[in-house]
């Protein structure tokens, strides 16, 4: 099986970890193909670069047959479906939240007015200016070691990354603080994978899914949901997580944030897994009906 991912040492290590659990599961022989994206010769913000940047040539190399499945991280993915693939397995979702990595081991509360702060999301940069601290938060590109040794080199005082990603390359013991969802909502599906492959291949569907969680996979959905009814894109300052409340419960949180973060909004909704994308378009009606649209399009 010739599963397509992009170079970067994230990606790799998050398709090796697919990978490793189809050949456990399956006995099947597995190797990785890397695919080179526009995101990856870009060095363009990626709310400039618009959805899809990091997945499109990944998609193209499926349908061309040059592969027989891709990983992708699920957040990066647009909430439309793709023609001719399906979202075969969607494996165990690594911790989906935000972490900070600064300098002498501080955390936000210690850094001080000025500090500089980079992040690429735009969610994180509204959830940052939200706090009102007087950071100086500074749009950065890169992968994760890049973004790392912007803070070993002193050019920022700290970086805001996933923890998810942190964590598959063995590194989360650099974060000097994680950062709760109260304090920074995730993005819609952070931390999930998606394992795609082509719709009219029922033989591999039926392999890919042995790798999959149905309780990631309804968590996801929810939030994906939630910011496909919100009409925004992977790269808007839309946060959601959804996550088990007992009794066979999911319990979804939404916010948005005007991309200058003086205005959020923030609101909740509790459904069944079975109902994992109508939970998640309700609470974005929710949203809406408070004024979300409206909130977005703020700025100063």
């Amino acid at each position: 099986m010739r599963i397509g991912t992009r170079g970067s040492a994230l990606a790799m290590a998050q398709s090796n970890l697919v990978a490793q659990a189809i050949r456990e599961r399956t006995g099947r022989t597995v190797e990785l193909v890397e695919i080179v994206t526009a995101g990856d010769r870009s060095s363009a913000p990626i709310p400039r670069l618009g959805v899809g940047v990091f997945v499109s040539a990944l998609r193209d190399a499926l349908l061309a047959k040059e592969i027989d499945a891709a990983v992708h991280s699920y957040k990066d993915l647009p909430t439309a479906p793709a023609d001719g693939l399906v979202i075969a397995g969607v494996p165990p979702r690594e911790d989906p939240r935000d972490v900070l990595v600064a300098r002498d081991g501080l955390t936000l509360a210690e850094l001080p007015a000025g500090a500089r702060i980079g992040t690429g999301a735009l969610r994180r940069i509204a959830a940052l200016h939200a706090l009102d601290r007087g950071f100086d938060v500074v749009p950065i590109r890169g992968n994760v070691d890049t973004r790392l040794r912007k803070v070993s080199s002193g050019e920022l005082d700290a970086v805001v990354l996933a923890l998810a990603g942190l964590a598959r390359l063995g590194r989360a013991a650099e974060a000097t603080e994680i950062l709760e969802p109260e304090l920074m909502l995730p993005a819609p599906a952070q931390g999930a994978l998606a394992v795609e492959c082509r719709a009219d291949d029922p033989d591999l569907i039926d392999l890919l899914s042995t790798v999959d969680d149905p309780a990631t996979r309804a968590a996801v959905a929810a939030e994906r949901s939630l910011l496909a009814t919100l009409e925004a894109g992977c790269s808007a300052p839309v946060a959601a997580l959804a996550e088990a409340s007992g009794a066979g419960q999911i319990h979804l949180r939404g916010a948005v944030h005007s991309p200058d973060g003086h205005v959020a909004l923030r609101l909740s909704r509790t459904g069944t897994p079975a109902a994992a994308e109508l939970l998640g378009r309700l609470l974005a009606q929710d949203l809406l009906a408070a004024g979300a649209d409206k909130v977005l399009g703020v700025q100063r």
